[in-house]
């Protein structure tokens, strides 16, 4: 069967193909009757495509307006700080991401997550597409706090989801992400909370449920917070139980699992937690390997870890070393049985490229990036450099 193109002008949802493929694409997979076949093996090509080969990942580039200016300027060196006005910071965002795009090899990064600016006003998306790369969006809104319930969210945004995906996918988007947060700390704080993790699963249902009713892949991502006092046991247990409720409710909302994909956090003691200095990363990929073995569906075909805040060579230390623990694991074991593991990283492949940027050096930029998309392509393939 020959690969559908990832990178291809939306089809149209509602028609017929006058593909003669469709025998052979059901040898792939059983499909409900909700199931769309045309659809649904179009989603399953472009999860596999974001994982595969080994080695590929994904570079996140879905910061809010306000976010990308304040990092821009974060990155200056202090005597080249200046007031910029909107429409020079907008400028900037934009000639921002024109380098970055041009710069990242598309030999190690299979897709990019767009903010819907990125994607819609500034057009950015067929610049990757020309070049092999498939394009997504973030799909998540603001958050709201939970009544009663401190450092504890609601992530706006699925009222007016449905559209807002189908111009993303006019636009050239081939998947979308949603981002929730999840606080955690040790049993007596009482994070999280029960209603936060249901509200968190629930959320991330009702996105992958919508996404792929418009051609997306959806990457759910339940970021569980290390700014507290959890031990790695703590963070674990709540990762396993997290990931757990999601898919409960993905499986509920009818989702097809082989046509989605998660992005999780590392499961690491908490800033506040004194095991947090000596934590090895063989500690941190034993425990992430265990809590991925009892709580992703084997239908899920791929996964992308998050940064969250960590230096780069520690982010990308823990992602080889989890692979190579995978990779030297027996087929038949658990651990063996793991999907593909790869990156989405957007501060660990973009920090030092930025640093360079803003200063003027466009030569040290795409060095940079070619530097930490190639460490990271090591990193998925439990490479340890």
């Amino acid at each position: 069967m020959s690969s559908p193109n990832t990178n291809s002008e939306p089809h149209n949802l509602f028609a017929v193909p006058d593909s003669t493929t469709d025998e052979d694409r059901d040898k792939i997979i059983f499909l409900y009757p909700y199931h769309n076949r045309f659809d649904a093996h179009e989603l399953i090509a472009v999860a596999s495509s974001l994982v595969n080969p080994r080695g590929k990942g994904v570079y996140a580039t879905d910061e809010s307006p306000d976010v990308m200016v304040a990092t821009l300027n974060a990155a200056m060196d202090q005597n080249n700080r200046k007031h910029y006005t909107d429409e020079e910071n907008r400028e900037r965002r934009k000639t921002w991401r024109e380098c970055a795009y041009n710069a990242v090899p598309s030999d190690c990064i299979s897709g990019v997550i767009l903010h819907s600016e990125t994607l819609l006003d500034f057009g950015l998306g067929p610049l990757l597409s020309s070049r092999g790369i498939i394009v997504g969006v973030r799909a998540n809104g603001e958050l709201a706090p939970i009544p009663r319930s401190e450092h504890e969210f609601v992530v706006q945004g699925l009222d007016d989801l449905l559209p807002k995906l189908q111009a993303a996918r006019a636009a050239g988007a081939r998947f979308s992400k949603w981002r929730v947060p999840l606080a955690c700390g040790s049993i007596n704080t009482g994070y999280p909370t029960r209603i936060s993790m249901e509200i968190q699963a629930e959320t991330l249902a009702q996105f992958a449920a919508i996404s792929q009713q418009t051609g997306l892949v959806p990457i759910v991502e339940p970021d569980v917070d290390f700014s507290k006092d959890a031990d790695l046991a703590r963070s674990a247990e709540i990762h396993e139980q997290v990931i757990s409720m999601i898919y409960e409710r993905m499986k509920a909302h009818g989702v097809l699992l082989e046509g989605s994909l998660i992005k999780p956090s590392f499961p690491q003691p908490g800033l506040e937690h004194p095991s947090r200095a000596n934590v090895t990363p063989e500690e941190i990929a034993l425990a992430t390997a265990t809590v991925l073995s009892r709580s992703v569906p084997a239908a899920v075909p791929g996964v992308l870890f998050l940064s969250g805040g960590l230096p780069p060579s520690t982010a990308t230390q823990y992602l080889a070393t989890l692979n190579s623990l995978v990779l030297s694991s027996p087929p038949e074991s658990a651990f063996g049985r793991l999907p593909a593991l790869t990156f989405s990283f957007g501060r660990a492949l973009q920090g030092e490229p930025m640093r360079h940027w803003v200063n003027g050096d466009e030569g040290a930029t795409k060095t940079a990036f070619e530097k930490w998309s190639k460490a990271c392509w090591h990193a998925a393939r439990g490479e340890v450099l």
